[in-house]
């Protein structure tokens, strides 16, 4: 919520100095008002629209503000789904290069790595994504897989455990995290 004073005080600010960057820093505190409000609905436990919910935000986070950073994050997910790594890795390496605070392009990255069994690389991206994006819920789900892979199911379970605080209707997020309840020996309380 501090950013959301934050942003707007800096809008109002513009607004009244007749700034040129008031429409859109107004059209991004308009977005982060809209991805606050979907997040609240998304944590409602038993919500039946989770995962329409799910998808907007999705789509909310994958909007840069640059049309060239989200052509870059469109190719970058394209090759990351034909399973050209190399391809998807130039493609959101040029991203993160062009829009270092666009956490989307850095989760998005990670996958690459991850698809690359390149983990080290995958979880710095991860975390250069919450840094940016606390709320990045795919971002924690991606943590607790690498780390369980990785045998680390403490890690892996407190990366879940976020997630699941985020969106607790994923199945996926739900299934991970009783598995991983068992694996490291915590109760399901």
């Amino acid at each position: 919520m501090m950013v959301m004073k934050t942003l707007s005080a800096t809008a109002i600010l513009l607004v009244l100095a007749g700034g040129a960057g008031a429409q859109s820093l107004t059209a991004e505190a308009e977005r982060a008002v809209q991805i606050q409000d979907l997040l609240a609905e998304l944590a409602i436990p038993g919500a039946a629209t989770a995962e329409a919910v799910e998808q907007r935000i999705v789509r909310l986070w994958s909007q840069s503000g640059s049309d060239t950073a989200d052509l870059l994050l469109e190719r970058g997910r394209e090759a990351l789904e034909a399973e050209d790594y190399v391809l998807a890795a130039e493609h959101l390496t040029a991203l993160t290069d062009h829009a270092p605070e666009f956490a989307e392009g850095w989760a998005s990255r990670a996958q690459v790595w991850f698809g690359m069994q390149e983990y080290g690389l995958a979880v710095d991206d991860l975390l250069r994504a919450l840094s940016l994006n606390p709320d990045h819920f795919g971002a924690f789900t991606g943590l607790g897989v690498i780390y369980e892979d990785l045998g680390d199911y403490s890690l892996a379970l407190r990366a879940i455990e976020e997630a699941h605080r985020l969106n607790p209707n994923s199945e996926n997020v739900t299934e991970t995290r009783d598995r991983l309840r068992r694996l490291s020996g915590t109760s399901t309380l």
